[in-house]
C-alpha cells in the first residue's frame, strides 16, 4: 500500500503542496538575519547567477527569491523528488529534472540534459539553483556546478541557511527539517567565476574554492543562530579527477 501511495500522482501533489505550506509557515515565523546586509544589492548586479548550497540544507532557499527574479532549480528525477519539485513550483520556482552521478549514470539520471537546460536558462536571463555536493557524498563539492559556470559564463554564488530550531534527518545528507518560531541566518559567500577556457587544474581549483566558501558560510550561519559549527574535512580520495553533478571547472572570486 505504501508503495502505491508513493507512486500516486495525487498523493505526491498533496504532499508537495503541504510541504510548501509548511515551509511558508516556517519562514514567516523566523527572525531572519542576512550577511552581508546588502546581499540583494550585491547579487542583483550579477544576475543571472548560479545559486548553490549543500544538499539537505536547501529547503528554505526558495524564500530568497524576490518577485522580480526568475529562477529554476535542479531536482532529481526520482519519484521521491517529485514531492520536492511540486513544492518548489508551488513556491514559484520552476524545476529542471535531473541529477549528478558517476560514469554512465550521469546520462541515465538526466544529468547531461539537465546541465544543458540549466545553461540555456542562464543564457535567457533566468537564475538557476542547484546543490553543490558530489552525489551521495554530503558536503563535498563536485564539478557539476563548476561546469555550468564554465559553459554559461555566469557567476556562482554559494549560500547557507541555518535555523535555531531544527531536526536533522537520518539521511545521507543529514537534511535539516526546520521548525517554526525561531531564528534564521542567511549567509552568502563572495562567489566565483569560471573561465571558459579552464582546464582540469583550474577546474579543481574552482571546486576547492567553492568548497572553502561553502564551509565558511555554513559555519558562520550556524554561529549566527547560536550553534557551534563542526569542522569539515574533505575526503582525501577526492581529487580533480572526481566527477559529480555535471562535469567540471574553476575561477576567480567576485568582489
Amino acid at each position: 500500500m505504501w508503495r502505491r501511495l508513493r507512486t500516486s500522482p495525487t498523493v505526491r501533489n498533496v504532499l508537495g503542496r503541504t510541504m510548501a505550506s509548511y515551509l511558508r509557515l516556517v519562514w514567516r515565523t523566523q527572525r531572519v538575519v542576512m550577511e552581508p546586509a546588502n546581499l540583494y544589492e550585491l547579487a542583483d548586479a550579477q544576475l543571472p547567477m548560479i545559486l548553490t548550497f549543500w544538499h539537505g540544507q536547501h529547503f528554505l532557499t526558495p524564500f530568497l527569491v524576490r518577485p522580480y527574479h526568475r529562477a529554476r532549480v535542479m531536482i532529481s528525477r526520482s519519484a521521491d523528488a517529485d514531492v520536492n519539485a511540486i513544492a518548489a513550483e508551488a513556491l514559484g520556482i520552476g524545476a529542471v529534472r535531473g541529477s549528478g552521478a558517476q560514469g554512465r549514470d550521469f546520462r541515465t539520471k538526466g544529468g547531461f540534459n539537465a546541465t544543458v537546460e540549466m545553461i540555456r536558462h542562464l543564457s535567457e536571463g533566468t537564475n538557476v539553483a542547484m546543490t553543490a555536493d558530489v552525489p551521495k557524498i554530503s558536503r563535498v563539492v563536485g564539478l557539476g556546478v563548476i561546469t555550468i559556470a564554465k559553459h554559461s559564463g555566469r557567476p556562482i554564488y554559494p549560500v547557507a541557511i541555518a535555523t535555531s530550531n531544527r531536526i536533522l534527518a537520518k539521511s545521507w545528507d543529514r537534511a535539516a527539517i526546520h521548525l517554526p518560531f525561531g531564528r534564521a541566518a542567511v549567509v552568502a559567500g563572495d562567489g566565483l567565476r569560471v573561465p571558459a577556457d579552464a582546464g582540469p587544474e583550474e577546474l579543481d581549483a574552482a571546486r576547492r574554492e567553492l568548497q572553502r566558501q561553502l564551509d565558511e558560510i555554513t559555519a558562520r550561519a550556524e554561529e549566527l543562530v547560536g550553534r557551534p559549527a563542526k569542522a569539515h574535512v574533505e575526503p582525501a580520495n577526492l581529487s580533480h579527477g572526481q566527477q559529480a553533478p555535471g562535469t567540471g571547472a574553476p575561477g576567480s572570486r567576485l568582489r
